[in-house]
């Protein structure tokens, strides 16, 4: 990057950022498309975020990524909305409009989709129930995700039932809340289990899931991407699972952002996962 002073910046917005693998990801696109450009993690607590959010047209940014604490509550500082963003009430891309304005969106289900059509192509939407593990944030992007997909019927399953339960009745009836202790007999029907929390990930205690009911030819996959191989996909693996990471959709969600903001579509390859596997 020449000319630092016209540069087009972007970046992510977290609390706190230095773990986000977003600058090396969108630094890589940049490098490799050879756009002037640079892309910033940057560290806002909490209450500071309405306030950083609404300075990015003043310094010149085309928009930022939106990470862990505050996708939720950037919802109420953008300008506009798009209705997906809205559907799962938080916005993880946020674009600077020509009039200062801010637009929010959410890529999350679409990272979550890319992901499964390359990882596991043989997977389709209408044919059986899915289950996805977790009540949360991601849980309810990627519940949306598959809904909008097709899925005729999705089993939520969480420690605390009434978590679940509370989701449910906001997506609808094709959404079901399972107890935990009736896990197993839900995913002897799934054709897709996910994985929207971060147990497993490197540090938390593993999700503890009873694979032994379900189909060989189901798929799993993992939100989680550090360690690449959680122990519920080494475990699926090892049962003749099909598995797909998380580290996938990542890179898929972080795609109409770029695009968005500096005019160029990226392509998700080999190129781009070797080079984030280096950094885990």
């Amino acid at each position: 990057m020449s000319g630092a002073g016209k540069a087009m910046l972007a970046g992510v917005i977290g609390w706190p950022v230095d773990h986000s693998l977003s600058p090396r990801l969108h630094g890589f696109w940049i490098e490799r498309y050879k756009i002037e450009a640079a892309y910033v993690g940057l560290a806002v607590r909490p209450p500071e975020l309405a306030e950083v959010l609404r300075m990015l047209p003043r310094i010149g940014f085309r928009g930022a990524n939106i990470t862990v604490p505050h996708k939720e509550a950037a919802l109420d500082v953008m300008d506009e909305v798009e209705p997906l963003a809205r559907s799962i009430g938080a916005v993880n891309t946020v674009l600077v409009r020509g009039d200062g304005t801010l637009e929010g969106r959410n890529t999350d289900a679409f990272g979550f989709l890319e992901n499964l059509r390359h990882g596991a192509p043989q997977w389709h939407a209408p044919h059986k129930p899915v289950a996805v593990i977790g009540a949360g944030g991601a849980a309810r992007a990627i519940c949306v995700a598959l809904l909008d997909a097709g899925v005729p019927e999705l089993y939520l399953i969480n420690r605390t039932k009434a978590r679940a339960e509370a989701l449910a009745d906001g997506l609808g009836e094709q959404v079901i809340p399972i107890a935990w202790d009736s896990h197993g007999d839900a995913l002897a029907e799934a054709a897709l289990v996910v994985n929207a929390t971060t147990l497993g990930m490197k540090g938390e205690p593993e999700v503890m899931l009873d694979l032994s009911k379900l189909p060989k030819s189901a798929v799993v996959t993992d939100v989680v991407y550090t360690p690449l191989e959680t122990p519920l996909l080494a475990a699926a693996r090892a049962r003749g699972n099909v598995v797909v990471d998380g580290l996938g959709m990542l890179i898929h969600q972080a795609r109409p952002g770029f695009e968005a903001w500096f005019g160029v579509a990226p392509e998700a390859d080999g190129g781009l996962r070797a080079h984030l596997m280096k950094a885990l």
